[in-house]
């Protein structure tokens, strides 16, 4: 078989099953469109997933609300909508996918804040034309059970509310579960720069707490690009004890150094200077880091510090799994999609 025949196979092959190969990637799990409580006003106890809202109205979505009875309301609304995720989802990346919003959002799962776009008044701005998509963390998620999706909506002018498709449940490819899970919304977070940071002495009580994984635009850092500092305080107590492990901070925007009480563990990219040179695939790299022995303290605080630096757009520690597993587990994974690539690849060029 010549180069060019060679060549002409696999461009055929990518075509046709590009469309299933995307969706082997991407599962939908479950449409939301339809009814939605729905609500004027505005009280963060909507948020709760105890919240009574059996008085409220029905309304459909996607739909401008003033198409829905509630023609010149301009202002604060929320929505609710019970949904049940079947815990054979739980292999994947769970994505709330919810098209545009008329004009600012947050988004609430079983109470937790898990993004949102644009800024309430009273520094008022809009983001009509911008696409959401919330990663749900695994760990707040109630499987083959009741969970509670509510969502807070202020619109300024014209048209208001969810009003454009698609509202869904998406799951994506999770490469692992970690033995010890660390996402959640109990990181600190800031975006000053200091090498003490990494100290696991360091008074970061003062910071903000944020959501990870979920890019920190979501998170009132709107188009920050520049060096932030994520860190997490875990006591595994004994689950962690005599076992050689891999830290997963699944993909960063774009370049980090991670440290472990104080100890640089690993790094992606060169964080040199102000303004460092960024690569187009940085951010794509799955970062999984052996941690040396002794490190970790069974039964004490210990502390993971991130320094990340974001060149552009979007930044953070966006997408998981976030947290601990075995040095085993994670290297056996890594065997088997390597000898799974080089089967395909040596059998498609050697027929």
């Amino acid at each position: 078989m010549t180069n060019k025949i060679k060549l002409l196979l696999l461009l055929l092959f990518l075509v046709n099953n590009s469309a299933d190969l995307y969706a082997q990637d991407q599962i939908l799990i479950a449409t939301l469109r339809g009814d939605w409580k729905f609500s004027i006003g505005d009280d963060k106890n909507r948020s709760n997933p105890e919240y009574d809202d059996d008085d409220w109205d029905v309304i459909k979505v996607p739909s401008e609300w003033e198409n829905e009875g509630y023609h010149g309301y301009n202002g604060f609304a929320w929505y609710r909508k019970n949904v049940v995720i079947s815990s054979s989802y739980k292999s994947l990346n769970i994505f709330f996918s919810i098209g545009n919003i008329d004009d600012v959002d947050e988004v609430y799962f079983n109470g937790r804040l898990i993004g949102g776009k644009g800024t309430f008044p009273p520094n008022y701005q809009t983001a009509y034309n911008e696409f959401r998509e919330y990663l749900i963390p695994p760990s707040i998620i109630n499987f083959d059970a009741r969970n509670i999706i509510a969502i807070r909506v202020y619109d300024g002018e014209l048209a208001g509310g969810i009003v454009n498709a698609p509202i869904s449940l998406m799951g994506k490819r999770f490469f692992l579960f970690p033995d010890y899970s660390l996402d959640g919304n109990d990181w600190k977070f800031t975006t000053d720069d200091d090498m003490v940071f990494k100290e696991k002495s360091y008074n970061d009580s003062y910071w903000k707490s944020m959501l990870v994984p979920a890019y920190w635009d979501n998170f009132g850092y709107a188009n920050y690009d520049g060096y932030a500092w994520y860190r997490k305080k875990f006591n595994p107590g004994s689950k962690l004890e005599g076992k050689k492990l891999v830290l997963m901070l699944g993909q960063i925007d774009d370049m980090d150094e991670t440290y472990l009480n104080g100890v640089l563990i690993g790094s992606t990219g060169k964080m040199i200077g102000q303004f460092p040179k960024t690569n187009d695939y940085d951010y794509q790299l799955f970062r999984g880091y052996f941690i040396p022995d002794g490190i970790i303290k069974p039964g004490e605080e210990n502390i993971i510090a991130v320094r990340v630096y974001d060149g552009f757009k979007d930044g953070g520690i966006y997408l998981g799994p976030i947290g601990f597993t075995t040095q085993e587990k994670y290297t056996k994974y890594w065997k088997t999609i390597k000898h799974k690539k080089e089967s395909f690849w040596y059998k498609f060029f050697n027929r």
